[in-house]
């Protein structure tokens, strides 16, 4: 019985440090990934300013074609919305909708990820020469939920790999329209 009891303290203490120290790790979760598209940033804003044009480029439809999509608002800018619904575990259900954008420089857009949370991505745009270099990026805040805490240090590597495939995915995509 005392070997019982010793153990049982030992994975409170240990579940009472994790939790301590989760509200020591940062309280935003941050992705970033850039490519250069050899096109200038009039070429390459139109498929970034309508949900209906990330279709063509997507890095999630790839992981499941049968993902249920709808768009609401305008064809594209402030207000183009998009939600979708897949029973794939990678890409879930969630929506995302427009809320600035500047031609040919800059989109962001709020994502809501149901009880996932939520989040803001962007895609800034910045001409070198005859060609633009593409950022694309998630910021999220984790709130005070220690296991939320935890999952946002993996957050780069569970995002960063689809952000990366999501730029090839449209700088092919732009620079065959050449």
């Amino acid at each position: 019985m005392q070997v019982i009891k010793r153990i049982l303290l030992a994975l409170l203490v240990l579940v009472l440090l994790l939790i301590g120290v989760s509200y020591l790790l940062p309280g935003r979760a941050e992705v970033s990934r850039s490519i250069v598209i050899d096109a200038p940033p009039a070429a390459i804003f139109p498929y970034v300013n309508s949900m209906q044009e990330t279709e063509k480029w997507s890095p999630w439809l790839e992981r499941d074609p049968a993902t249920q999509l709808t768009y609401s608002g305008p064809e594209a800018g402030v207000g183009n919305a998009l939600n979708w619904s897949s029973e794939h575990q990678q890409v879930g259900t969630g929506s995302q909708e427009i809320i600035e954008s500047v031609p040919d420089q800059t989109v962001r857009t709020a994502l809501d990820f149901g009880s996932m949370g939520t989040a803001t991505a962007s895609f800034d745009l910045v001409p070198e020469g005859d060609r633009t270099q593409v950022t694309w990026g998630f910021v999220t805040d984790l709130g005070l939920n220690p296991m939320a805490r935890w999952m946002g240090l993996m957050m780069d590597e569970w995002v960063g790999g689809d952000y990366e495939r999501g730029l090839s995915n449209l700088k092919v995509l732009v620079e065959t329209q050449r």
